[in-house]
């Protein structure tokens, strides 16, 4: 089969090879991929910058497919279902946080890049049957973070008025998507001009540019106030965030991709009742709540390019000069 592996001393840092089919054993399930999603994990795991990286290990977390074996006759009920693999393994029985064991799809073990993978059979979902297969593969790693930081973390509740910043990346455009779906007054802030047109044509209320000064001044003026931020930046950007909000709003943190912020406002934190919380992923409780999310109201993941797999180095490019407004994805 093709697969696209991390390989640190290519030009590149990754390499599309041949490789064995994978075997199945106990408890797990070949999948043919149909289509496969980028994440940033990804492309941090081509610039060497995620923890426990190994060259020849198939990358991808993201995948959709259709099951053609299993390791034993008793999981015989998936073959030939097509599938949405759920990346986050080994979350473990606390809902509150992920267990010592926990990891994610595509690093350190072989992740959805590739014609197959092998996966343990309670990573399985249905696909909603209102997906298409790039849709479904958009869906996993990114829809899981959003719904856990949104839903489980933030508490959004119906009528408030929710920011998510960075829009464009994944794991923003479906927070976004699943506030509004759930009756919040969405938004958005970006960098990029043609980004906040976008999503005012996708039905969000508003956006603001955060490269501009006076951005926290427009947000107060036409909303007063957000009680919820959801924000996968940090950096020195969260004092801008800590003055958008209203008395008693909550900011939940899914990513640091500004890195550390250099200071922090704590006296404005603790006078306006502020509750600021971290999200990473999520649990299988998550992920089946946010499938059922998709399914009931019937969503559909914005995508924002295709390539086959043999293009992968292009894909990889696009995400690391951050043009995509929603999911780039991979076909095998």
């Amino acid at each position: 089969m093709k697969a696209v592996v991390l390989n640190q001393v290519s030009e590149a840092k990754i390499q599309i090879v041949d490789l064995p089919k994978p075997s199945v054993g106990e408890g797990e399930a070949l999948v043919r991929i149909h289509a496969a999603a980028l994440n940033h994990r990804d492309e941090w795991s081509r610039k060497g910058l995620y923890p426990n990286l190994k060259d020849g290990i198939i990358l991808g977390s993201d995948g959709a497919g259709v099951v053609e074996a299993v390791g034993s006759d008793q999981d015989s009920k998936w073959l030939n279902q097509a599938v949405i693999i759920n990346p986050a393994l080994f979350w473990g029985n606390d809902q509150k946080a992920q267990s010592r064991q926990f990891e994610i799809l595509g690093m350190p073990r072989n992740g959805t890049f590739a014609e197959y993978v092998a996966v343990p059979v309670d990573r399985l979902v249905p696909k909603p049957s209102h997906l298409s297969w790039v849709e479904a593969a958009a869906l996993p790693l990114a829809g899981l973070t959003a719904y856990r930081a949104l839903v489980y973390q933030g508490q959004v509740k119906t009528g408030e008025q929710v920011l998510v910043t960075g829009i464009g990346g994944g794991v923003a455009q479906f927070a976004a998507q699943f506030a509004h779906a759930l009756g919040a007054q969405v938004f958005v802030s970006s960098s990029q001009s043609e980004k906040l047109q976008m999503a005012k044509e996708l039905g969000f209320r508003g956006g603001f540019n955060y490269r501009e000064k006076d951005w926290v001044s427009q947000a107060l003026e036409l909303t007063g106030g957000f009680d919820l931020i959801i924000d996968g930046a940090a950096g020195d950007g969260i004092n801008d965030l800590i003055q958008a909000c209203k008395p008693g709003a909550r900011i939940v943190f899914y990513g640091a991709t500004a890195g550390n912020p250099g200071k922090l406002e704590a006296r404005r934190i603790f006078w306006n009742q502020l509750k600021i919380m971290g999200s990473t992923m999520g649990s299988d409780e998550d992920f089946r709540s946010m499938i059922d999310l998709v399914e009931s109201h019937q969503l559909h993941p914005t995508v924002d390019q295709v390539f086959p797999l043999s293009q992968a180095v292009d894909a990889f490019d696009r995400m690391k000069a951050g043009k995509q407004l929603g999911k780039i994805i991979l076909k095998p």
